[in-house]
């Protein structure tokens, strides 16, 4: 589930109403509390909920807000809302794409304060014998550098990839698969834009 801030609190107000009140709000109780100019914003909040799957199918009635909660759905007193920012590769590199309008919930453990995190969904096998598979998202640390063994994000000349982290020596590294059917990444005074954007601190996955 990726939903916008303004979303979440939406979904976050009808959770809590409805365990509160034992029945849902309506769409007018809705619209006062978030201050709407109308109710046609309310229902675009709540088909794309129900898009979601978050609601049930009768949303439209006056009182038919039956709010799900998914056990694939992360707690949402335990998480926290990071930017998910677009695909990195898990093989050869891919172009990123960024999207900082798009958010995702992970796990509050995953992230300790002081530090900025993003999130990325992984196109590829060249990590699978790390865990790491094709659609799975990554939560990772904000950071320009990293220590040798740790996995990181890195873009090469505008491409992001995920690897393992090997330094060589001050003028060559390398980027490590996790699959013997790819090679690493050599990174030397041949390359001319390289930087690490990133290091891995856990992985969410969906099995649906």
């Amino acid at each position: 589930m990726a939903l916008t801030k303004k979303q979440k609190e939406v979904y976050d107000y009808l959770l809590a109403y409805q365990e509160h009140h034992g029945h849902p709000p309506t769409q007018n109780e809705i619209k006062d509390h978030f201050g709407l100019k109308s109710l046609g914003s309310v229902q675009k909040y709540l088909q794309y909920l129900n898009n979601e799957g978050l609601l049930e199918n009768h949303w439209n009635q006056r009182r038919g807000v039956e709010v799900k909660t998914p056990q694939s759905t992360v707690n949402e007193s335990d998480s926290e809302t990071i930017p998910l920012l677009g695909l990195v590769a898990a093989g050869n590199p891919i172009e990123a794409i960024e999207n900082p309008t798009n958010t995702i919930a992970v796990p509050r453990h995953f992230l300790k304060g002081g530090f900025r995190y993003f999130a990325l969904t992984v196109k590829g096998d060249s990590m699978i014998e790390a865990g790491i598979l094709e659609g799975d998202v990554i939560v990772c640390r904000s950071t320009k550098e990293a220590r040798s063994g740790q996995i990181v994000v890195a873009v090469i000349e505008g491409e992001a990839t995920v690897k393992t982290l090997s330094l060589q020596n001050k003028k060559r590294l390398e980027l490590l698969p996790s699959n013997k059917n790819y090679s690493p990444i050599v990174i030397d005074e041949n390359v001319s834009d390289f930087k690490i954007v990133g290091t891995l601190v856990g992985l969410l996955r969906s099995y649906a």
